[in-house]
């Protein structure tokens, strides 16, 4: 049996948006956790600039980098939680295929899920 093989039944699909509702939920969880932990990323990374003649343009870095980090973080886990419904219904997503996108910034579950999702939705298409 091909790994990558299409699942010819629609309970592949269900245990896959499964599996997106709990990355969705994990995702949303570790959004919270950013925005409760700021000022503490904030301290800690000002402590690096201690040095530093320059540190302003650094801190605005670091929290452009942070804000981008939460945004990406939301987005993430409520398309991951909104595909993962779709899944459980249809077996194709437009908004799995978002998330799935979306994760392929997350080392090393959003890759997976991600990588096999598009590839299990894609080959899917394909045969029809």
């Amino acid at each position: 049996m091909n790994a990558f093989a299409t699942p010819s039944n629609h309970s592949g699909y269900r245990g896959l948006g499964a599996c997106w509702i709990v990355y969705g939920l994990l995702r949303l969880v570790i959004a919270v956790c950013l925005v409760m932990y700021a000022q503490v990323a904030t301290v800690m990374f000002g402590v690096l600039l201690v040095r530093v003649a320059d540190y302003i343009p650094a801190m605005e870095i670091f929290h452009a980098f942070y804000i981008f980090a939460i945004i990406l973080s939301v987005l993430c886990g409520v398309f991951g939680v909104l595909g993962g419904v779709t899944l459980l219904r249809q077996p194709t997503s437009r908004l799995a295929i978002i998330a799935a996108f979306l994760s392929l910034s997350d080392l090393p579950i959003g890759i997976t899920l991600g990588v096999y999702t598009l590839l299990t939705i894609f080959r899917g298409r394909r045969a029809e």
